[in-house]
């Protein structure tokens, strides 16, 4: 699994369309599903933090923070933008942030209220997508994914989705 970072590194159109999406209102927001216990997906709305140093999620006591600490397999996929049907998802695996550094110095970026009973999760990354769609007849969509395959340089496979819009445009942003 690759951190945000490698990602970010390997693929950058990909990645600043992902990030596009998911800070489009300023806070970064999605829905973050995790595995619960019984195996089935639960989501939550949440608000990811991407830094330099990675992509991050502050996530108080809840279902989501017991089922992450459970099962690190995550999806999050962005808030839809009001003017288009785009979207970006990731999936991958979280894990808990220990190192005391990193934890003030992001807790104090994003005004973490020390006396709430949060956990801050780094988000690693196995499978990256962005889906552009234009509104309109004439518009069309389409398709990028990469996923992680343990090596530094990864081809990413597009798809160009025809259905009754004609043409898809040439770029993911």
């Amino acid at each position: 699994m690759a951190s945000w970072v490698d990602f970010a590194a390997a693929e950058p159109v990909l990645a600043s369309a992902v990030r596009t999406l998911l800070c489009q209102y300023g806070t970064g927001l999605g829905y973050l599903a995790t595995v619960r216990p019984d195996g089935g997906p639960r989501v939550h709305p949440v608000a990811p933090v991407i830094t330099s140093e990675g992509l991050f999620c502050f996530i108080i006591r809840s279902p989501k923070r017991h089922d992450l600490d459970r099962d690190p397999r995550y999806a999050l996929h962005a808030f839809p933008p009001e003017e288009s049907d785009d979207e970006a998802y990731l999936a991958g695996r979280a894990w808990p942030v220990t190192d005391a550094r990193r934890l003030e110095l992001l807790a104090n970026t994003m005004g973490a209220d020390p006396r709430a009973d949060w956990k801050l999760y780094e988000l690693g990354v196995d499978v990256a997508m962005v889906m552009r769609r234009g509104l309109g007849a004439a518009a069309g969509a389409k398709r990028v994914v990469w996923r992680d395959r343990g090596d530094s340089v990864r081809p990413l496979r597009q798809r160009r989705q025809n259905g009754p819009c004609a043409a898809a445009a040439d770029s993911v942003q």
